[in-house]
């Protein structure tokens, strides 16, 4: 056999192969599905009660919870900031079903504004929900001024808001006066017991770079572009390497990773 028909036949039988080849290559390249997380109910269940002032966000590594004090200002507003379907929306819905599970409405309520209403139908029914507005209505802007008024005059009330708004850009496009109140929020509102809480897709940053600073607190969803990372200052967290449902936060000199419970609705 010449070495030109044993290339030949070399070249053939490797083109058969070919599928079955790729095929165990993308095998060992996929990484393994997630497991299925545990059910916001029976992790709720797991840790109650939790604090009177404390806030759920989610479990860590070290399966302990993760708290916000709501009657500790200085880690200020929260930005969520991740990629599109990193569950940004996801982890504002277990704050909110959280809160509702775990709390009185005369110690905290909440409210939602965002660009999609029908995806927020599952915590209608929840009694710490004062209203879910549509980013591009007057309720959202009458809601955002009601709080603001609110917080202004709350010097002595324990009750604490969460204003829970998911996406930051489409803020951009509210009304002056809408606009000035949200800021004094950001600037002010922990103090005064309203905490806003607020989802930001890294792609569309460059319109609200301004407000930004205005974050002390940042959890972190899979962002992919560097550039992106290294504009949040989260160059050390290694965000591309998170599934949807985990997140990271600064905690001192290191990040501190937890996971969100799954939610049935």
């Amino acid at each position: 056999m010449t070495e030109i028909n044993r290339y030949a036949l070399m070249m053939e039988a490797l083109n058969e192969l070919k599928p079955e080849i790729d095929a165990a290559r993308q095998t060992q390249t996929q990484p393994e599905p997630a497991p299925a997380l545990p059910m916001l109910g029976d992790v709720l269940a797991r840790y109650a009660p939790i604090p009177h002032a404390a806030l759920f966000l989610g479990v860590a590594s070290d399966d302990l919870p993760v708290l916000l004090n709501l009657h500790d200002p200085v880690p200020g507003p929260v930005l969520v900031a991740a990629d599109a379907g990193a569950g940004k929306t996801k982890l504002l819905q277990t704050i909110a079903l959280a809160a509702g599970a775990m709390h009185q409405p005369e110690d905290l309520q909440f409210g939602v504004l965002t660009n999609h209403p029908d995806e927020w139908s599952g915590v209608e029914g929840v009694p710490n929900n004062v209203g879910t507005f549509p980013l591009y209505s007057q309720p959202a802007e009458d809601f955002i001024l009601s709080l603001a008024s609110w917080a202004h005059d709350n010097k002595t009330s324990q009750q604490s808001v969460l204003l829970l708004l998911d996406d930051l850009e489409a803020a951009s496009n509210l009304d002056f006066d809408a606009r000035q109140n949200l800021r004094w929020l950001l600037l002010r509102g922990p103090a005064r017991r309203v905490w806003p809480i607020i989802t930001l897709n890294p792609k569309h940053m460059e319109n609200i770079l301004p407000w930004l600073d205005a974050f002390r607190t940042r959890v972190f969803g899979t962002i992919q572009d560097p550039s992106h990372v290294k504009q949040l200052e989260a160059v050390s967290a290694e965000l591309r390497s998170l599934n949807s449902a985990h997140f990271t936060l600064r905690e001192g000199e290191s990040w501190l990773r937890f996971w969100i419970p799954s939610i049935d609705y």
